[in-house]
C-alpha cells in the first residue's frame, strides 16, 4: 500500500509473545479492499505491530481486528493457567 498520506498506528506488546506471534502468522495481513494493512516483527522482548491505513474508518477497523485477537488469546492465557 503506497499512498501519500496513510495513517499510522503502532501497538507494542511487551515480553515473550511467541505464542501470539504465531497466531498472528496465520492471519491476513492485509485486506480485500487495500485500504488499510499491517505487519509485525519481534524486537528483543516485545512484539510490535504497525499499522497503516488510507483513512480513519480502515485504521480503527484494523486495531479492533488487533485487539480482538490478543483479548482472546489473554483470555485464553488465563484460562489455561487456571487449569493447570
Amino acid at each position: 500500500m503506497q499512498s501519500k498520506k496513510m495513517l499510522q498506528a503502532t501497538i507494542t506488546m511487551p515480553g515473550n509473545q511467541a505464542h501470539l506471534e504465531k497466531i498472528f502468522s496465520m492471519e491476513e495481513h492485509s485486506f480485500q479492499n487495500e485500504r488499510a494493512s499491517y505487519s509485525y516483527e519481534n524486537k528483543g522482548n516485545s512484539l510490535v505491530f504497525n499499522i497503516s491505513a488510507k483513512d480513519s474508518t480502515a485504521l480503527r477497523s484494523v486495531l479492533n481486528t488487533i485487539t480482538k485477537i490478543i483479548t482472546v488469546h489473554e483470555k485464553a492465557k488465563k484460562v489455561v493457567k487456571n487449569e493447570e
